[in-house]
């Protein structure tokens, strides 16, 4: 498939291609307001999260878990958190105060939660995404492999939602240890509520906190650590055996019910082309996501490729780069003279949070020498049907042709050249086009500094103006001092003499 476009008069490169739909989407929502929506691609605050500024929350010898917390400047923050367990480690339960969609990027494991009175259980391999209720307990574990080549870590990258505000993050925090919520009762009240022996109950209390990852845990130990029988009376509350150590043997006299998970690599594509493919995951897709108003999607971008420039109606996307690196394109098309929202373009790479509100035109790009890899998780009450600019799915195409030209104040030949000759659609051939934007932000970068170093120089003159001049003050005071002294001395010698 070519990876260039033709107009009537001539090849365009898919480079002015991306120029030309950008700007003429500027035109059209942000006329009159161009000083407004001035460039800042240097300044990306809130809408890019890099990996390096996750904060730590857990941090054990068997594993950790950092959190991101994005905004999108509009309508508040959205918080992920990463779990990262090595092999054969657990993650001890929890309470959900929020509904939590995940995805597991890499390893697997097992994953066990409350729905209703029964404990579910489902095998997790990399691909599978799924979501929780706020309200249910889980648990993590990830598998021992066989062979050390295969000893992946389990990695899930999650995102914690009100389900009523979507996406947005929860007031109370996403979760709570399951161990002080039960501890946090007298030791009388405990046993008689789980109806065991005294000495099981002082156990508890006085025994050590353990963190929330540890070793996984394995029927044949002979010895009980204090964080072992905290386990296994936390299986009493997860309708469990209360003398198994084994935390995924669940009682005998009930059979496990075993969930099955949707796939993004197992599962077909609804889009794929030579320039990448993306695939969407929504409720019709996977049950578990009715009432959650939230949806989750992946894209994968061969080298030189972009998603077509677009915009979500109803949603707005919270995404983690999973692999390679490439170029973020966000267009503001407000007309407002108030509105503080500007025009972003910003480098990611693995591990980065980025998030694009609804109705902002976006773009993401591939560099020449590599592919860039995405997942997220889009918020949206409706359906959300993503318009596009340019190809095949133009929303330009649906419109009326004249009114259209009247739009852009073009000929309608010139709307013939500009919508008509790109046959590809959704995903777009785009040759430099990272290397372009990249530039342009070295460019913003560039200037910045010089402007900051002109600032500084300005300041630091101004600073020896201002010792000059107080210099100069001092002096002169000086000087009006001895001359003041100097009279009165000469007075003093008169009035002496004529004494």
């Amino acid at each position: 498939m070519s990876k260039r476009s033709f107009f009537s008069g001539g090849p365009l490169s898919a480079l002015s291609l991306l120029s030309a739909i950008l700007f003429l989407m500027i035109t059209i929502g942000a006329a009159g307001a161009a000083a407004n929506n001035a460039e800042e691609g240097v300044r990306a605050s809130g809408f890019l999260v890099k990996k390096e500024k996750r904060t730590t929350v857990v941090s054990t010898e068997y594993g950790e878990i950092s959190a991101a917390r994005a905004t999108d400047n509009i309508n508040g923050s959205y918080l992920l958190h990463f779990f990262t367990l090595d092999p054969n480690s657990l993650f001890l339960p929890v309470v959900l105060h929020a509904d939590m969609v995940f995805y597991v990027h890499t390893g697997s494991g097992k994953l066990s939660w409350t729905e209703e009175d029964e404990l579910r259980t489902t095998d997790l391999i990399r691909g599978d995404v799924y979501r929780l209720e706020e309200g249910s307990v889980f648990f993590l574990q990830s598998n021992l492999e066989t062979t050390k080549t295969e000893r992946q870590k389990l990695r899930i990258h999650a995102i914690f939602t009100d389900p009523i505000n979507a996406l947005h993050e929860p007031i109370t925090g996403p979760y709570s240890s399951i161990r002080d919520m039960v501890l946090g009762f007298d030791s009388k009240v405990l046993q008689a509520a789980f109806n065991v022996p005294a000495e099981v109950i002082d156990e508890i209390l006085n025994g050590t906190k353990p963190p929330a990852i540890i070793h996984g845990v394995t029927k044949t130990k002979k010895s009980t650590s204090s964080w072992e029988v905290e386990t296994q009376f936390v299986r009493a509350l997860l309708r469990g055996n209360v003398y198994n150590y084994n935390i995924f043997e669940t009682n005998k006299k009930k059979k496990k019910s075993s969930v099955k998970l949707f796939n993004l690599f197992k599962e077909s594509k609804d889009f794929e082309n030579c320039n990448g493919w993306s695939t969407t995951v929504t409720r019709k897709k996977l049950s578990a996501l009715k009432g959650s108003h939230i949806g989750l999607f992946m894209v994968n971008l061969t080298t030189g490729s972009m998603m077509g420039p677009h915009w979500n109606p109803t949603a707005t996307e919270v995404a983690v780069v999973l692999q390679g690196r490439g170029m973020v394109r966000v267009v503001c098309a407000s007309v407002s003279n108030e509105t503080e929202c500007k025009n972003r373009r910003f480098e990611v790479e693995e591990g980065d949070v980025f998030v694009v509100p609804r109705f902002h035109p976006m773009a993401q790009m591939a560099f020449n020498n590599g592919t860039l890899v995405f997942m997220g998780f889009s918020s949206s009450a409706k359906r959300n049907h993503p318009q596009y600019l340019a190809g095949q799915a133009s929303v330009f195409r649906t419109l009326d042709r004249d009114v259209l030209a009247l739009a852009f104040d073009i000929s309608n030949t010139t709307l013939d050249q500009l919508v008509g000759p790109q046959k590809d659609s959704v995903i777009l051939g785009c040759v430099s086009c990272a290397e372009e934007e990249l530039r342009i932000v070295e460019e913003e970068r560039e200037k910045e500094r010089q402007r900051k170093e002109e600032e500084a120089k300005e300041r630091e003159k101004e600073r020896k103006r201002e010792e000059e001049e107080a210099a100069k003050k001092e002096e002169e005071e000086r000087q009006k001092r001895e001359e003041e002294e100097e009279e009165a001395k000469k007075k003093k010698e008169e009035e002496e003499e004529r004494k």
